[in-house]
């Protein structure tokens, strides 16, 4: 299996960061190629100090204007792309058909393929405009999942409250969620 995950400048980086950890760590995943819009990088690396995606076994760090990627061809059969986190400013120009970057052109080349696409959407309260947008993405074929933890886990630590988003999108992606409700 081959991922796109795609962080944006929205809070709450570590949303990519575990789904990342978790994608390196399964056998079934072959490549996971990685990209950040600007503000993303910035927030990344105020969320995640001294972190380095790209020195993971399996990622290759994408640049956000590399338009000649993989990603941004339906013939590189990516098979899911996740927006982690998703920022409704990115929501909005993947709802429109904005392709101005490799994350906008790959998420709409994932729509366009009917493939697996995702959006950890982080903003809060929502407006109208952004309810909106994500009913089109929807409507076109992406799965939405609010950054809205879980507390009846009783999770003790960030790590794992982040991990019950995070374990949602493995689940949306396929994978079995390691906890489950009423076990």
């Amino acid at each position: 299996m081959k991922v796109f995950v795609a962080i944006t400048g929205a809070s709450g980086s570590i949303y990519g960061r575990q789904l990342i950890e978790r994608l390196v760590a399964r056998d079934e995943i072959e490549r996971v190629w990685v990209s950040f819009t600007d503000n993303g990088r910035r927030v990344f690396d105020l969320e995640q100090p001294g972190y380095d995606v790209a020195a993971m076994s399996k990622v290759r760090l994408l640049q956000p204007d590399d338009m000649f990627s993989p990603p941004a061809s339906g013939s590189a059969s990516v098979d899911v792309m996740v927006i982690a986190p998703c920022s409704m400013g990115t929501a909005g120009r993947v709802a429109c058909g904005v392709s101005d970057t490799l994350i906008s052109r790959a998420a709409d080349v994932m729509l366009k393929e009917r493939r697996k696409l995702i959006l950890v959407v982080r903003e809060t309260p929502w407006s109208l405009v952004h309810l909106r947008n994500m009913t089109a993405l929807a409507e076109a074929g992406a799965t939405i999942v609010p950054a809205a933890p879980s507390f009846y886990f009783a999770p003790k630590t960030i790590e794992e409250l982040s991990a019950t988003v995070t374990d949602r999108v493995m689940a949306q992606m396929g994978f079995e969620q390691p906890r489950q409700w009423g076990e």
